[in-house]
């Protein structure tokens, strides 16, 4: 009787010691691999602009040398136009480098005066209209300087623009009396080509010295583009401030014989816009029966350029208000590269409380943009206590419900 029970006892204790190191090894294994880096990998992609399918093939390392660089660029179509952002660090950033040019100084060793001196010998005389000398009373009025550099290049069929540095801007935080300047370009008329530089904090005087290589152009096509330089101050809690801007026609610019350093006074923003928002037709029933607000945005027209390409893909946004409240919101959808528009797109608003008398509702204009913050091209808002056209639609809604009343308004500025 005493053996089976040792036997017993035995086993007893053999099963429990296994299993306790059953589990003791797969706990060290589930450490082990939850203590390994995962192979993650940042690619950085800027919206509307298409990357190679070499820069997003996974077995390409970072660090990769420079032959096989060059032998990935080489082996690159042609046929379409392409951002080379293989030269950015993991933060998105441009290490600065010293590029040599093939007739002018370094970039780094370059001065204002420079710039204006090789500007003479390489520009064509229309292009210098914009370039003039600054008084003391003047410089009160403008928004700076911008310096940059123009290339291209012939064996790669590429275009190249250095963002060098902006000089004089003026300061957006009036707390610091200082901004955290950025730029984005743009190459028109194509404007979803679009790119940015990284965000200075704390300056006046931001040196980007930021590269972009835009491959498949051909130089016969250079003199029909345009660069559109838009200079903006970040701002972390609302809508980042727009400084200015600088234009660059490229026609008569000549670019066979080297590298173009130039630079051009930043001007305010929409100067070259209407004075008019256009005008927005939109049709309104009041069903007092089931306390609802029946909405048609029906057309656009007239409206602003709203960038230099002349393109806007506009969209209206309909927002209700009850007693200065936001409770509700609708959108169209975007309408591409037309001032004249055609929406009928209809919707339906519960209204909270008997009659109109604290509702309100405001119509905002607004052109898409997939690069940035999508633009306030016109306001319109209707209501009780609105003025003009808005006032009167409003009144005759409420006069006359379960009856669809449409009619143009202005739009005032956003």
């Amino acid at each position: 009787d005493e053996i089976p029970t040792v036997v017993g006892i035995f086993s007893a204790f053999g099963l429990v010691f296994s299993v306790s190191l059953f589990a003791w090894i797969c706990c060290q294994r589930k450490s082990s691999k939850s203590n390994k880096t995962p192979p993650y990998k940042f690619v950085h992609v800027l919206k509307g602009v298409d990357i190679y399918p070499e820069n997003l093939n996974s077995k390409k390392k970072f660090g990769a040398d420079d032959k096989s660089e060059a032998k990935n660029k080489s082996a690159m179509p042609k046929n379409s136009l392409h951002l080379d952002l293989e030269k950015r660090d993991l933060n998105g950033n441009f290490p600065k480098t010293t590029t040599k040019m093939q007739s002018s100084p370094d970039l780094e060793n370059s001065s204002p005066k420079h710039f204006a001196e090789r500007k003479k010998d390489s520009v064509s005389p229309d292009s210098l209209k914009s370039i003039t000398s600054l008084s003391s009373e003047d410089k009160q009025d403008k928004l700076g300087t911008l310096f940059f550099s123009l290339e291209y290049n012939f064996e790669k069929k590429a275009f190249v623009v250095n963002i060098k540095e902006a000089r004089g801007l003026p300061a957006m935080d009036e707390q610091s009396m200082t901004s955290d300047p950025y730029i984005k370009m743009t190459i028109l008329p194509e404007k979803k080509h679009k790119v940015k530089t990284r965000v200075l904090r704390k300056t006046l005087d931001p040196a980007f010295d930021e590269t972009f290589t835009f491959y498949g152009i051909p130089y016969s096509q250079v003199q029909d583009l345009t660069l559109h330089f838009m200079v903006l101050s970040f701002d972390r809690f609302s809508r980042d401030d727009v400084i200015g801007e600088v234009l660059i026609p490229l026609a008569g610019i000549e670019l066979s014989e080297g590298r173009l350093l130039m630079d051009r006074e930043i001007i305010k923003r929409n100067v070259r816009k209407s004075s008019g928002r256009g005008e927005l037709l939109v049709s309104l029933c009041y069903q007092s029966t089931t306390n609802t607000l029946t909405v048609v945005v029906l057309k656009a027209r007239h409206l602003p350029k709203s960038d230099v390409s002349g393109l806007s893909d506009p969209y209206v946004k309909v927002n209700l208000y009850h007693a200065k409240k936001r409770i509700s919101k609708k959108k169209t959808h975007v309408k591409k590269c037309t001032p004249n528009t055609v929406f009928n797109e209809l919707f339906v608003f519960d209204i909270p409380c008997e009659g109109l008398d604290d509702i309100s509702i405001e119509f905002l204009v607004l052109d898409s943009d997939r690069g940035s913050r999508n633009e306030v091209i016109g306001r319109l808002t209707l209501g009780s206590s609105a003025e003009g056209t808005g006032g009167e639609h409003w009144k005759e809604i409420c006069e006359y419900p379960r009856r669809q009343i449409a009619k143009w308004h202005m739009l005032c500025d956003g």
